[in-house]
């Protein structure tokens, strides 16, 4: 099979962006047509016209399907939503709600929210397990004290890219590495330099902004009701995570844990709590369906040469080391905007990154880093990415465009490194 290097061989990916914005931007709402019938829509035009044997093209979409990354990330949703559903059904959920309206100043949940995201991603190296893993308690709070959800979504949001980009063991961070030949211990300390001083600003103006129209908490009867031990099973997914323990680990102990916590309170029995789990299963199957279909879509555009085609686009119009990490950027970001997965986004593009970095002289560690930060700046926004997919699985009422303008950190994130690369890209 030749590799097509025609704009004929992204026309799959481009139809399901097409539809997928304009039908949002037509209704309203980015998700009132199911984003897995749109990409299976787009699988039968790859199907339709990529010259190939049907069997092969059906084998090679089954195999991007199955690949471990996309297995993971439906895994992750799953599981996740399993802990949601357990842990609401035994009471935990109302608890942390309920303390938090107790206790906590609304006007300091977006800066609270997004130190804690930042935290929890950076010790699991994942941005989607910990939306998934607070995004039932954050929107809670949001919604009981009418907090804008759009500020709130893109607090965790944040925080979570936070993670994705810099987390030593984020899959982001050990595809750039990886794919580039660079120790990651290099990039660390590169990423590093742009990363946090962004962060502690983006703490700072959070702060500031405050929660313009949340209710102030009155500390009602109605909040006196929590018990303190059912916070238990969240507290031990954070600590669990926080020690390294893998993600999968952490959320399966987690519905283990409310599952005990629910038995001991007599909120269910065992029949009701295999329903519960099976029910969070089921709340998260848009997301399995569409990571399973995205993952096959974008392995056969990238087998007949789609991403090739922008990748020889872009790489005629390097001239210098500036443009250079530019252009990596650029292409880093196209290719996450067609396949809405940060790391395959830099495993497809890393080969020629590694090339234009090695005839420009340009530091491997500052191109992985380049690659990573570009890369989580798309996933983060694209409003078919998993992130922004899983907000909006508990908060179904979310403002994108405003979730986009809250979204301080990533925004101030492409600044720092644009800045980085007009200094750097000399070196």
């Amino acid at each position: 099979m030749t590799k097509k290097t025609t704009i004929v061989s992204i026309i799959p990916l481009l139809i399901f962006v097409a539809i997928f914005l304009g039908s949002g931007i037509y209704f309203d709402n980015f998700y009132s047509l199911p984003a897995p019938i749109i990409a299976l829509f787009a699988v039968v035009v790859a199907l339709l016209i990529y010259r190939a044997p049907l069997n092969q093209k059906i084998a090679l979409f089954f195999r991007g399907a199955g690949n471990s990354n996309v297995l993971q990330m439906c895994v992750i949703a799953l599981l996740a939503g399993a802990f949601a559903s357990v842990a609401k059904a035994s009471g935990s959920i109302d608890s942390i709600v309920n303390m938090g309206m107790y206790y906590i100043s609304p006007e300091y949940f977006p800066v609270g929210i997004f130190v804690i995201a930042s935290f929890l991603s950076f010790a699991t190296g994942t941005s989607v397990g910990t939306i998934m893993t607070l995004s039932p308690i954050v929107f809670n709070l949001a919604f009981e004290s009418h907090s804008d959800t759009a500020l709130i979504g893109a607090a965790l949001l944040c925080g979570a890219m936070f993670g994705d980009n810099l987390s030593l063991i984020s899959d982001t961070t050990i595809a750039a590495t990886q794919s580039l030949g660079c120790k990651m211990s290099d990039k660390m300390k590169t990423n590093s330099q742009i990363a946090l001083p962004v962060a502690l600003l983006s703490a700072v103006i959070l702060f500031f902004i405050g929660n313009p129209g949340a209710t102030t908490f009155t500390h009602s009867e109605a909040y006196h009701t929590f018990n303190p031990l059912l916070i238990l099973p969240y507290v031990a997914v954070v600590v669990i995570s926080l020690f390294g323990v893998n993600v999968f680990v952490s959320l399966f102990l987690g519905v283990v844990f409310s599952g005990v916590m629910g038995f001991t309170y007599n909120k269910f029995s065992f029949l009701e709590f295999t329903q519960h789990t099976y029910k969070g299963f089921m709340d998260m199957a848009d997301i399995f369906f569409l990571y399973f279909i995205i993952g096959g879509l974008a392995f056969l555009v990238e087998r007949f040469g789609g991403i090739q085609f922008l990748m020889n686009l872009v790489a005629k119009r390097i001239k210098s080391g500036a443009s250079a990490l530019l252009g990596m950027g650029f292409l880093v970001t196209v290719a996450d905007v067609c396949v809405a997965n940060n790391t395959v986004a830099i495993l497809i593009v890393s080969k020629i990154s590694k090339r234009i970095a090695e005839q420009f002289q340009i530091p491997l560690r500052n191109a992985a880093s380049v690659l990573d930060i570009f890369s989580c700046y798309a996933q983060g926004l694209i409003p078919y990415g998993a992130q922004v997919i899983a907000l909006y699985q508990f908060a179904h009422t979310m403002d994108y465009l405003s979730l986009v303008g809250y979204s301080v950190y990533l925004h101030l994130l492409l600044i720092a490194t644009l800045v980085y690369i007009k200094v750097r890209g000399k070196v």
